[in-house]
């Protein structure tokens, strides 16, 4: 009877253990990119078998300091001795996770830290007696994207423990605490904080010069400009300090301000020109306002949620919880801006067979035709795209993805702007001396503006 459950409780040990695995391969795939900064995580009485700190993309002269102290752990079960060697720090590849799991699966007593997969960084073996501290370092002469966890291979016992953890690269002598795919992004953000600057200076002229013209909606989207440069040249000296120190010296708090503000207005923008407001009609209707109501404080939550993310790690207990509500509050936010499109242009077909104006509304709806595509393809790219080109490229090459889903951006801008700037040959402003027969039959026989 005592073998059988023996034997029960092994199994129900390892399906345990073989799920964690996946969840922790899983957790490792939907981090953006690699993070950084020296870091300073508490655990609380945690007993997971496997706590993930972090991943970092090393080059081929990188290393690895951790340091912890305040160590301390409390058994579930009366009677059971702790044994620190069996709590450990290691890193380990994204693609030796699926070998890890077969091996514990063919292996009595498997213990992740004795598994020839990982890198051992040291077991707690070696603790001080009186300050239960300790520390330990490891120069990678194998180069890659790694992953840094936390081992427990006597899950029955929970641990608590401050970690900070330092890694980083060496570069002519320097350290640079950036991964080896982001070394290129402080240039990169700085590059785009001048083109959205001098995107600015280009709209504040084109307003200016066509003042007469300009709307309420025209001053959001300078402002939106203005946020948007502030939030490149935040990321850029958030890097910068980063790569050089360890630590964003308050960039970081600056990036989230003003990535908040960015975040809020541009689906702010989207929704008033999918309504038309300002320049096709002064007001917003009762369901265009809930829509409004509705973004606006999802956004907060999204930009809270995206903060909690950053700052804490995947280490923290209730990190999958912040990121799943990231991602579905950003499908949310997605989705309702497309009802203001969608009723604009339902309306606009009705009103073309009403008011005689068929040549107006002809253009009015291909523009809204085209801006319904554009915001599809563009949340489509940011949200879809960017991430499969992050999947498929190496680690080394990190900074593309950047530079993709800013680009992305960017030709989104232009072409916002571009179509909807304060000029008198905008649609929206003035009527075209054109044949309103024609376009009324247009109107009629063409059925592509139908959704």
């Amino acid at each position: 009877m005592d073998h059988s459950n023996l034997h029960a409780t092994t199994l129900q040990h390892r399906s345990m253990l073989q799920v964690l695995y996946v969840l922790v391969f899983m957790i490792s795939i939907i981090i953006p990119g690699s993070l950084s900064e020296i870091k300073d995580t508490r655990i609380v009485y945690d007993s997971r078998p496997l706590i993930m700190f972090e991943r970092f993309g090393f080059a081929e002269s990188g290393e690895v300091a951790i340091s912890i102290k305040d160590v301390s752990w409390r058994s579930k079960q009366q009677k059971t001795e702790f044994n620190p060697s069996s709590l450990g720090f290691f890193l380990v590849r994204d693609s030796s996770f699926s070998r890890i799991l077969n091996e514990s699966q063919n292996t009595d007593g498997f213990c992740v830290l004795s598994s020839r997969y990982v890198k051992l960084i040291f077991k707690l073996e070696n603790l001080v007696a009186n300050s239960l501290n300790n520390n330990g370092s490891i120069t990678i002469d194998d180069p890659d994207e790694y992953n840094l966890l936390l081992g427990n291979c006597q899950p029955e016992f929970e641990v608590s423990m401050n970690v900070i953890t330092e890694m980083y690269n060496l570069r002519d002598g320097q350290k640079n605490y950036l991964p080896a795919g982001q070394t290129h992004l402080p240039k990169l953000f700085f590059i785009f904080f001048i083109i959205y600057t001098c995107f600015f200076a280009l709209w504040l002229f084109v307003c200016i010069k066509q003042r007469q013209t300009v709307d309420k909606i025209h001053l959001i989207m300078a402002a939106l400009l203005i946020v948007k440069a502030l939030k490149m040249i935040c990321a850029s000296e958030d890097k910068t300090y980063v790569s050089k120190t360890g630590t964003p010296h308050g960039w970081d708090v600056a990036f989230y301000i003003f990535g908040f503000f960015k975040g809020i207005m541009l689906f702010t923008v989207i929704i008033l020109i999918g309504t038309g407001w300002s320049f096709l009609k002064p007001y917003l209707q009762e369901r265009e306002k809930k829509v409004l109501i509705t973004v606006i404080p999802l956004q907060v939550l999204e930009n809270i949620a995206y903060v909690v993310i950053s700052e804490t790690g995947p280490a923290t207990k209730d990190w999958m919880a912040w990121n799943q509500m990231f991602l579905m509050i950003d499908v949310i936010c997605c989705c309702a801006v497309f009802f203001p499109i969608v009723w604009s242009i339902r309306s606009l077909r009705e009103a073309s067979k009403t008011d005689g104006k068929a040549a107006r509304n002809l253009e009015k709806l291909t523009l809204f035709k085209q801006f319904y595509i554009v915001v599809v393809g563009y949340l489509y790219f940011t949200r879809i795209v960017v991430s499969a080109i992050g999947a498929m490229v190496n680690y080394r090459y990190e900074w593309v993805v950047h530079a993709c889903a800013e680009g992305a951006s960017l030709v989104f801008y232009i072409f916002i702007f571009y179509n909807f700037q304060p000029i008198e040959k905008n649609p929206y402003l003035v009527i075209d001396d054109v044949e309103e027969s024609v376009a009324g039959q247009i109107l009629e026989e063409d059925d592509s503006f139908e959704l």
